[in-house]
């Protein structure tokens, strides 16, 4: 049932991009996928579904009905951070860096749904604003969750402290030199910067998110992985939203086509997955045993249970 209703909100999204049909089918589309989505985020998380899907559904259908610009952009605000954080949880543990690609792929698309869903209430925003803000509840959302499912924070141990340090370094750094280039840089450096990104546009048609490539679709992928063999990735995985969430929101810049934002997406996430395996290697050279006997004895030993894609983490 919790398919067809996403199928139904996500067939009603593209024909209202074609468009055909009436002009309420976006809005009706992202109620359908966002009452859908809360349902699923809160029976994931051991939550009250019911409660959470029908008060998504009311206010989804107020939003409508009363049309109001701000009331608009609150409801893709909250279908932006419900997508990036379900993304994230609907991921389940993987023994092997390809088990690992396929949860990163899986997360990509449902955030790109949420993505469909977040432009269909037709906001009004100022992109960089709406970016920034979405990213910080995501995480924000997704730690809490995180905290839980990790037995808080003295589940992490040595090892979780490491990565998470690590993990939330790369964000502040990543995130900070983008203000900082936005704001105080060189008309000559950032046209430099730029060069590459107009050359990978003409060229390629896109150019991927740094914060999904650098450290959204590596995080998930690494944590993912060791969460086959300890419950410590659960809280690299909450970095995964810094890959789920600028995909949920990447429909909102009206200057970028569909196309590009798709192939953009996808180039994050082939060359994400890429630096994923590189980190998973180094840590398996690290802490795991040698050679290709050693690497299929650590794999036979990862067998920390977790509940399966459609049942309740807690």
């Amino acid at each position: 049932m919790w398919l067809v209703v996403v199928g139904l909100g996500l067939a009603a999204l593209v024909a209202a991009l074609v468009p055909v049909g009436p002009s309420w089918l976006d809005g009706v589309g992202a109620v359908a996928v966002v009452t859908a989505y809360s349902w699923a985020l809160a029976a994931r998380t051991g939550g009250r579904p019911v409660v959470f899907g029908v008060l998504s559904l009311v206010v989804g259908l107020a939003v409508l009905v009363v049309d109001n610009d701000h009331l608009r952009t609150g409801a893709a605000v909250m279908t932006c951070v419900v997508s990036a954080v379900l993304a994230v949880m609907l991921t389940t543990p993987a023994v092997r860096f390809v088990r690992a690609a396929r949860e990163c792929a899986v997360a990509v698309l449902v955030a790109g749904i949420g993505a469909l869903a977040t432009v269909g209430f037709d906001p009004v925003v100022s992109v960089v604003r709406f970016e920034y803000v979405t990213l910080a509840l995501a995480i924000l959302g997704a730690f809490a969750v995180v905290y839980r499912l990790g037995a808080g924070l003295h589940g992490l141990g040595r090892r979780g402290v490491v990565v998470v340090a690590i993990g939330a370094v790369v964000l502040a750094v990543t995130l900070l030199y983008a203000e900082m280039l936005r704001r105080y840089g060189s008309a000559g450096l950032v046209d430099h910067l730029l060069d590459g990104v107009r050359w990978s546009r003409d060229h390629l048609g896109a150019f991927p998110r740094p914060i999904e490539t650098v450290l959204g679709v590596p995080a998930l992928a690494w944590g993912c992985h060791m969460r086959a063999r300890r419950r410590q990735g659960w809280w690299l995985c909450a970095f995964g939203v810094a890959a789920t969430a600028p995909v949920a929101n990447a429909l909102v810049n009206p200057a970028i086509s569909l196309l590009e934002c798709g192939l953009s997406v996808l180039y994050g996430l082939v060359v994400g997955l890429v630096l994923g395996f590189v980190v998973i290697r180094v840590d398996l050279h690290l802490t795991g045993s040698r050679g290709q006997g050693g690497r299929r004895l650590e794999e036979a030993g990862a067998v920390r249970p977790e509940p399966p894609r459609s049942a309740a983490l807690l």
